[in-house]
């Protein structure tokens, strides 16, 4: 078998005279398969639990551990484990309680080492943390490394054998050392991927709570993508409807104009700005248009590949009652719950008598509350509470 060490001088050249792949016990098809998977953990639905299991194999180990948030006093660690088929008892007290007394910690930067390097033998059989939380759960030989990134995260990574088992080795801390690297750059985009997921999640919300219908096209046309707002309208089948996988609108005259659009935004030139078009689709009788907005979605210096979102289609329909939290118009504009229930009636289109009805309230006490409304904010017209209210950030809430 064709180990790394023996091909390490036509792969990775030494360096300073240093030879990292050294004593690595593993051969290139097992080594490349850990390091795909090392990259492909961000991924997972679980991520690393591959890897991790693939590591727990290699170094013949009862638990491998990556615990991508450190635990403290304000919140719980964030951890994965791969066990194999042992359960992962006790998480909750570590969490809690034992990680305070875990002197196996605040380990030097870059290194692996082992706990009997750290702290000794004897000092770890006396310690509080071995003899209360791992002797019961038969782990007594420690291994590991913490990542710390440019960009300030914290990660611990961490192996445990039982009593039984041998001492870990220097071909096992070889192994850990040359994925320490990889799991330390996968680990930077896994944050990286976070950070625009959580962006992402933020702004679709936002545009979910305003009642704006989203359908995002590949480069063929077709839909890849929509919210829910859009998926509601769409089964409704009034005005817009998906006709073999695309967006068609059900007048004829309409449809080609749609259509037209889309062929416009999806031939726009790299580098152009995005310019929006815009037309209204006609619904059944006694129903409003809706409105549709079409724009291109710029391409960035390095896309590539089939199926990306390259048109977003945005659609309101004007009579969809807006959904703005009640409590957040209460404490923008200092009312009371009855108070800010009908402000939020009146902004979505309802006369005073229809909110009245709406709120199972008179027409005096609907008077008697807008009244108030008026005094608060220190206006006299229903019409600029409305512009007020649409102009607000009571919909982004």
């Amino acid at each position: 078998m064709a180990y790394i060490n023996y091909v390490r001088k036509a792969a990775h050249p030494r360096r300073n005279g240093a030879d990292p792949y050294r004593g690595v016990p593993l051969s290139l098809a097992d080594f490349s398969e850990l390091v795909s998977a090392i990259y492909q953990g961000p991924l997972e639905p679980v991520p690393w639990k591959t890897a991790l299991d693939l590591m727990r194999t290699h170094l013949r180990a009862s638990y491998v551990t990556l615990m991508l948030r450190p635990p403290s006093a304000e919140r719980e660690a964030l951890m994965v484990n791969a066990a194999g088929d042992r359960p992962v008892t006790r998480q909750d007290e570590y969490n809690k309680y034992y990680y305070a007394l875990d002197p196996f910690v605040d380990l030097p930067p870059d290194r692996v080492v082992t706990v009997e390097e750290l702290i000794g033998d004897h000092q770890w059989r006396d310690s509080e943390f071995y003899k209360q939380f791992l002797k019961p759960l038969d782990i007594f030989h420690a291994l590991g490394f913490d990542i710390r990134t440019d960009d300030g995260l914290e990660c611990r990574f961490r192996v445990a054998r039982s009593h039984r088992e041998r001492p870990f080795s220097p071909s096992d801390k070889a192994l850990c050392a040359v994925v320490m690297p990889h799991l330390k750059r996968a680990v930077h985009l896994h944050s990286q991927l976070e950070q625009i997921d959580s962006e992402r999640r933020l702004y679709a919300g936002t545009v979910d709570r305003m009642l704006v219908g989203m359908v995002l096209l590949d480069e063929t046309g077709v839909i890849v993508k929509s919210n829910p707002v859009a998926d509601e309208m769409l089964r409704e089948g009034d005005g817009l409807r998906i006709v073999g996988g695309a967006l068609h609108a059900g007048l004829p005259a309409e449809n080609r104009e749609l259509q037209r659009l889309v062929k416009q935004a999806l031939n726009r030139e790299s580098g152009k700005p995005a310019v929006a078009e815009a037309i209204a689709i006609t619904r059944k009788a006694g129903r409003g248009k809706l409105g549709v907005v079409i724009r291109s979605v710029p391409p960035t210096g390095w896309t590539e590949g089939k199926h990306r979102p390259s048109v977003a289609i945005l659609i309101r329909d004007a009579e969809r009652r807006s959904e703005a939290s009640r409590e957040t118009v209460r404490r923008l504009f200092d009312l009371t719950p009855a108070e800010a229930a009908l402000a939020l009636e009146l902004a979505n289109g309802l006369t005073l008598e229809e909110a009245a009805e709406s709120l199972d309230i008179s027409k005096n006490t609907a008077r008697a509350h807008l009244r108030a409304i008026f005094s608060k904010i220190g206006i006299t017209r229903q019409t600029t509470l409305v512009r007020m209210l649409l102009g607000s950030v009571v919909w982004l809430g």
